[in-house]
């Protein structure tokens, strides 16, 4: 082999991520002895010499380019203070994970045990050589200062001291948004800064970078405002000392149009928000507890722009919107810096970002109805996927611009193609989907509690705050189970055989009875009946005791189903029940139905199971492009098994004419674009990329998704239930925890949609009443 092929198959390796994990795999075949020779001796050598050569060609030749440097020394970690290094690796491991979920960073997490500031920067420079980037993260003031400009000034890559830029960056956006809201410019605000560490400094400077003036500003620290008379000021609180003759944070409230917390909580009473001026804008940052609460200040101010740092208000100042997006733009550029006019661009992109119309999918993530630009609404939600390919794009612009790139990128539409493929869809939606029933959960009835992984999957529920969990099965072992799994919270445990639990059997039973007494069902039969814990269960969410059910872990799918169509039913306008499951795939997420209820449905059935699996793709935020699956393609078989699916085509197309469905298509056929465009171009779905396949029975529907599952790694979100009155969602045998807790979460959210639909129906009624 020549030394160019060899340097051409130079392995690199990465961090791929996989909902729930991240696990290193390579990005070249490593099979062989050949392969392994090329990962290692003598085949490595090739790239060796080449980087020796040209060190440049590190970018090329190793995972450089992709890898940031999470660095710290504990000095000031979260609110804890000055913890030390060890004490901190677990906040610095997070901030990994953080910048590979969101921008497909590769981290490091490196505690470093110094507080002098000279050892602390050569130990940074010596390692350097490692790192595409250096993110600084909780050092303390002034030493932050100092240890971010020497590093900026004698290192070539991009360095950032999150702390102080991240918050600056994303509360400069929201301020912009604010002011503009409020009608207000941002050279004529008046603004209170309250605290003067490395955060505070970071945003005052920003927000001058945009036109705040220096003479409109007042910045408190614990003592009070930083006047010009006060003594032993660093160099840096100096810099935004006031001539005002003011002494406190109440005083300098007064007729102010913004005010910035960056300091404690409480500092802020609701006088000195009615001593400020109209449409006052209070970012109040402080976390966990801002610096006047949310509920307090909305109350008193009715004209208030408010933004804090938790995520369960409106407006939340999170530094996730700006440091994974910033350094994924520096990196791709191989900037030698983050400079101002980067730091700038990234402000203007998410300023800009907040303005535009919301992705139905951020709204359902949220649990809104429709986000718009407004006071609630000032800057983008975290999860929202357009940050990928709106942020990075505005900083690689900016360090082009400036000067500062190595690499300026030519195509920018490939560019933004090469973004929204670096992470996929599938962590994204099990993220949105959780974060979705975190919203409003809601009671969730685990049937088979007295086993070890429902339960751990309810304590994960709970803990995550995803569902208020209620444990069915035999007291005793549920106890004894929680007690060995640390799981200590006061839920409802209910054992359907006790003897505790007899009024309300016996009153489940009487209902039960009086629905089902005239298809030979007894009283006596009814009674007994409900001592099985899935008739107890379903009864409980029929009765509004709960809100949704999760059963099937250790039952056959048969006998779980069979007392959920008895006591609960089909919902209204539905002909039948089917399922479909989301599998998590190389090519990104795919629905598959139906799996596990109709095992030969004819023409129309199919069409009903496509309707309702298309209603289902869309409550994940996706527009279903759906494939109807057959051993034939378009025509080629008589064979009746072929002819039934290309009927219930026929049937969609007359009934569903804007659904996105074709066929019958052969698998191949389905998930080939360019195959299905060369061969049948006249298909609904050529040049698309197909994301739901509706089988044309059970055995290849369930066959395949198995098949995926266990030869793939492909994680499995289902049986999702479609077409049941109440939310009820059967699991396969043997789930395991994580795709217990997914279930969960999607039975939340059944919860949730039912519910509005309830309400929107009495709304209805209401006011056809009232006419």
């Amino acid at each position: 082999m020549s030394k160019q092929s060899k340097r051409r198959e130079a392995l690199v390796y990465h961090a791929k991520p996989t909902p729930g994990k991240i696990e290193v795999v390579p990005t070249k075949k490593y099979a062989t002895q050949r392969d392994l020779s090329l990962a290692y001796s003598p085949g490595v050598a090739e790239p060796c010499l080449e980087i020796a050569r040209d060190v440049n060609n590190v970018y090329k030749y190793t995972a450089k380019g992709n890898l940031v440097a999470v660095i710290t020394n504990g000095t000031a970690v979260l609110g804890l203070g000055n913890i030390g290094p060890e004490a901190s690796k677990p906040v610095m491991e997070g901030k990994g994970l953080l910048f590979k979920i969101f921008a497909d960073i590769d981290v490091f997490d490196i505690e470093i045990g110094t507080e002098n500031v000279e050892e602390f920067i050569q130990t940074v420079k010596m390692i350097s050589p490692t790192f595409g980037g250096i993110n600084l993260e909780d050092i303390k003031a002034p030493e932050a200062f100092e240890i971010e400009r020497r590093l900026k000034e004698e290192l070539d890559i991009p360095v950032m001291h999150d702390d102080q830029h991240g918050t600056a960056i994303i509360s400069a956006a929201a301020l912009l948004n604010a002011l503009e809201l409020a009608d207000k410019k941002i050279d004529e605000a008046q603004i209170v800064i309250s605290g003067a560490g490395a955060a505070a400094i970071s945003c005052t400077r920003l927000y001058q970078a945009f036109g705040a003036k220096r003479e409109n500003i007042v910045m408190c620290d614990s003592k009070g405002v930083i006047r010009q008379n006060r003594t032993n000021l660093t160099s840096e609180k100096a810099e935004f000392a006031t001539h005002r003759e003011i002494e406190t944070l109440d005083d300098a409230m007064k007729d102010a149009d913004v005010f910035i917390g960056l300091s404690t909580s409480n500092v802020v009473s609701p006088e000195m928000l009615l001593s400020m001026a109209d449409n006052p804008i209070v970012f109040a940052m402080a976390n966990p507890d801002p610096e006047i609460e949310y509920q307090l200040a909305i109350d008193t101010r009715k004209d208030i722009i408010m933004a804090t740092g938790r995520s369960d208000h409106p407006n939340q100042v999170n530094n996730v919107l700006g440091f994974p997006y910033i350094f994924r733009g520096a990196l791709d550029v191989r900037a030698t810096k983050i400079n101002e006019a980067m730091k700038m661009a990234a402000v203007e992109a998410l300023a800009s970002l907040a303005k535009q119309n919301v992705p139905e999918q951020v709204n359902i993530a949220y649990g809104e109805t429709r986000l718009t630009f407004g006071r609630d609404y000032i800057i983008p939600k975290p999860f929202d996927p357009r940050l990928i390919i709106e942020v990075p794009p505005a900083v690689a612009q900016a360090a082009m611009d400036s000067g500062v790139a190595k690499e300026p990128i030519t195509d920018w539409n490939k560019y933004r193609d090469h973004l929204r493929e670096r992470l996929g869809s599938d962590n994204k939606i099990v993220r949105l989907l959780t974060n979705r029933a975190k919203m409003d959960p809601k009671r969730v009835v685990y049937a088979e509690a007295d086993h070890l992984d429902v339960l751990k999957a309810a304590q994960i529920a709970y803990d995550e705050g995803i569902a208020i969990p209620i444990l069915l099965g035999r007291r005793e072992t549920i106890l004894s189970l929680m007690a060995e799994i640390e799981f200590d919270a006061k839920v409802e445990i209910i054992d359907p055989k006790s003897d505790e639990e007899e009024i309300r059997r016996n009153r489940y039973a009487e209902v039960y009875w009086s629905q089902r007494k005239r298809k030979g069902v007894t009283l006596y039969s009814a009674q007994k009946l409900l001592r099985e814990r899935n008739y107890f269960a379903a009864m409980m969410v029929n009765e509004g005791d709960a809100d949704a059910l999760i059963s099937g872990f250790s039952r056959s799918y048969p006998t779980v189903v069979k007392p959920m169509l008895e006591l609960i039913g089909l919902a209204k306008g539905a002909t039948r029940i089917a399922t479909t499951n989301l599998m998590m795939t190389r090519r990104g997420p795919m629905f598959l139905s139906d799996t596990s209820i109709n095992i030969d449905p004819p023409a129309e059935d199919l069409a009903t199971i496509a309707q309702m699996t298309a209603r289902t793709v869309r409550m994940f935020g996706m527009e279903p492009v759906m494939a109807m699956i057959s051993f034939a393609n378009f025509g080629s078989s008589p064979s009746p098994k072929a002819t039934k699916v290309r009927d219930a085509v026929k049937i969609l197309h007359e009934t569903s004419p804007n659904l996105l469905v074709d066929g019958e298509l052969q698998t191949d056929f389905a998930l080939n674009q360019e195959m299905l465009q060369e061969n049948f171009p006249f298909s609904r779905l050529a040049g698309k990329k197909v994301n739901t396949l509706i089988f044309p029975n059970l055995d290849s529907a369930n066959i395949t998704y198995k098949l995926l599952k266990e030869l793939n790694g492909a994680e499995s979100i289902g049986p999702i239930m479609m077409g049941m009155r109440k939310p009820v969602h059967i699991l396969q045998l043997d789930a395991s925890v994580d795709e217990i807790v997914n279930m969960t979460a999607i039975a939340v959210i059944d919860a949730q949609q039912k519910e509005k639909r309830e309400q929107e129906m009495k709304a209805a009624l209401e006011k056809e009443s009232a006419l």
